[in-house]
């Protein structure tokens, strides 16, 4: 009975879906796409008809679809994409030109599954020639740090490199964190119309960015689930993948509401139950290197035979580490070092996150139409890249770029995006305490502090102003707002962080993810020098010790990047960080700059200094369920 209803129902759509069709255009009134054109010239060239810009000649092929090496193999290539694979001498066109690669071995263009470029502190066409010498040709983007920033033009950003002719592939991924939460306020607010609207612009954007706010998910009656969830929808109307950030998640009921939120995958993995039973609930698994030792020993000890859903990236890692590290191929090296086998190992590189993003036809492996990024090792088992093909042109050799880099000229959106409004002094860092008082209770928080209640402690009072305690590691820490143009600091004590050098002050506008500008230090006027180095600069790192400013790095895109050469970069990178060995620090030594991601608000944080909001001057608040608390009683 139920079926026989449904006939005609399903008869009314077929008839109206006919009726939208192109049936009725006449042939050549549409114009062909980019895309068509370029597959109609490949087809020419595979049959022989028609003439090759380059020939890789000779190499053992890693085939991604049957995880099998084939020795002496051509790889044809016209314009940025492969026309014709198969055994060496058989092709019966010619090539204007040929490389020879005998001896070598040809592994896809690698792509990153989860990479937040921004944290690299590169624009896109510096970062290309950071990574693609290592291997890395194209790069799914999550892009809510620029989001929080730029807002609707975050798109435009990621796009104009490639647009300009930078042969690094982005991807972006909507930043769903745009805001993170409810309780900060940012540059950008994206909710169903606005992933709509990026998904039907441009087809390489291709996800919904790590839905991080998990209370707002998996409660009804969270402030943030309408926005999300209609984010979500609007991903799934136009058939883009939802992306999911499970950190600290290892609770089988919570794992299986992540998976049936629709949440595809998690780069958040540290445990290796944790992952294997995210993997058995269907959730694509995003390996940083830092779990690789972990959880790939497990699962070969569990005999899994089918690596597909998992791939090995990124997520965050700036210049200089990648300089001395590497990019993917220290992911993909560090997997094999893991004891995955090696062909496994470059389709977690490659094509397995082609697939997940469903564009596998374009990137992610060695076959005809896919764009032709060919890697070439004289050792798969070490990672050792000779040489790198990226859109059809010789890129990368040993570790120099060998392209020309474009110059961008970024619009005022993109440079002119810290809004104080006015000048930062010391006295917006002074806590004052309560009146008549000698000693104070304090709220105490440390980076990366997760308990479901903040810490509770006493410190001294002196002329009215609560006083940070350096001996027991407790130091003061602010955050500025950069958005609004009040000039709006909401500040708090933090144990285990900060600088012992005196009159020392450490601030940065990287602040994972609304980017707003946070100090630490032990001095009010330090830290203020500090804020205001950074907002004179637009955005980046200022070091403070004994009252002047020792170290800056100028990041004047967003506040988060640079159209800078690799190596200026990095070289201010590298001196921010020995004029911070020159210094005493509580708790480890060194530059603290793991703080850049100390204020994060998406799970599994609770309490977290935020800049101050309608209702909370303070800023003091528990994420996960609005409550706010004053930072001294």
């Amino acid at each position: 009975m139920q079926q026989s209803q449904r006939l005609p129902f399903f008869a009314l759509i077929t008839s109206l879906c006919a009726s939208l069709t192109h049936a009725d255009v006449p042939a050549g009134e549409i114009k062909l796409s980019t895309e068509v054109q370029a597959r109609q010239d490949l087809v020419q060239t595979a049959l022989g008809r028609e003439e090759a810009d380059l020939l890789i000649k000779g190499p053992t092929v890693l085939n991604v679809f049957t995880g099998s090496w084939l020795e002496n193999q051509d790889i044809v290539i016209r314009g940025e994409r492969i026309a014709w694979t198969g055994a060496s001498g058989t092709w019966p066109g010619k090539a204007k030109q040929t490389l020879d690669a005998s001896g070598e071995w040809a592994v896809p263009g690698f792509g990153e599954s989860h990479k937040h470029i921004e944290s690299s502190y590169l624009t896109p066409e510096y970062e290309a020639a950071l990574v693609i010498p290592r291997g890395n040709t194209w790069t799914v983007e999550g892009s809510h740090e620029l989001s929080n920033v730029v807002g609707e033009h975050n798109v435009d950003f990621w796009l104009a490199a490639e647009d300009a002719g930078s042969p690094l592939k982005i991807f972006p991924a909507i930043g769903s964190a745009t805001p993170p939460t409810v309780y900060e306020q940012g540059g950008g607010y994206y909710g169903y119309g606005a992933m709509r609207d990026f998904l039907r612009e441009d087809l390489r954007v291709v996800a919904l960015g790590e839905v991080m706010d998990w209370p707002a998910v998996s409660n009804r009656d969270a402030p943030g689930n309408q926005r999300i969830w209609e984010m979500i929808q609007a991903t799934w109307d136009f058939r883009g993948v939802v992306e999911g950030h499970g950190s600290g998640m290892t609770d089988v009921n919570e794992i299986n509401a992540f998976a049936a939120a629709g949440l595809s995958s998690d780069h958040e993995v540290r445990l290796a139950e944790e992952g294997l039973a995210k993997l058995r609930s269907g959730v694509f698994l995003e390996v940083r290197t830092g779990a690789m030792p972990i959880l790939f020993p497990k699962l070969l000890a569990e005999g899994i035979s089918d690596w597909s859903n998992i791939s090995v990236t990124t997520d965050d890692r700036d210049v200089a580490a990648t300089t001395q590290l590497g990019s993917m191929d220290y992911n993909i090296r560090t997997a094999i070092e893991a004891g995955v086998p090696v062909a496994i190992a470059y389709q977690m590189g490659s094509y397995n996150t082609a697939r997940h993003f469903r564009i596998d036809h374009l990137v992610g492996s060695i076959a005809p139409g896919r764009y032709a990024d060919v890697v070439l090792l004289d050792n798969p088992e070490t990672v050792a890249i000779t040489r790198v093909v990226a859109n059809g042109k010789l890129a990368g050799k040993g570790t120099e770029y060998l392209l020309p880099i474009p110059k961008i000229d970024y619009p005022g959106w993109a440079r002119n995006t810290i809004d104080i409004g006015r000048e930062i002094t010391a006295k917006d860092f002074a806590i004052a305490a309560p009146a008549g008082r000698d000693s104070v209770n304090v709220a105490l928080m440390e980076p990366f502090y997760f308990a479901p209640d903040f810490i509770h402690d006493t410190l001294p009072v002196s002329d009215g102003l609560v006083l940070p305690d350096m001996q027991r590691g407790i130091s003061k820490v602010a955050v500025v707002d950069r958005y609004r143009g009040n000039g709006g600091v909401s500040k708090m004590f933090w144990r285990n962080v900060g600088p012992l050098t005196p009159g020392s002050a450490l601030a940065s506008s990287q602040m994972h993810d609304i980017h707003n500008i946070w100090t630490v230090g032990n001095d009010d006027a330090a830290m203020a020098l500090a804020v205001q180095t950074v907002a004179e600069m637009h955005g980046g790192w200022a070091l403070v010790k004994e009252g002047k400013v020792v170290a800056r790095v100028e990041l004047d895109i967003a506040g988060l990047m640079t159209s800078r050469p690799v190596a200026e970069v990095g070289a201010e990178m590298e001196a921010l960080f020995a004029a911070a060995d020159e210094m005493e620090w509580i708790g480890a030594p060194g530059l603290p700059e793991r703080m850049r991601f100390a204020f994060l608000t998406a799970t599994p944080w609770k309490w977290q200094l935020v800049a101050p909001y309608e209702g909370n001057p303070g800023g003091f608040v528990n994420v996960t369920t609005g409550e706010t608390h004053a930072v001294v009683w």
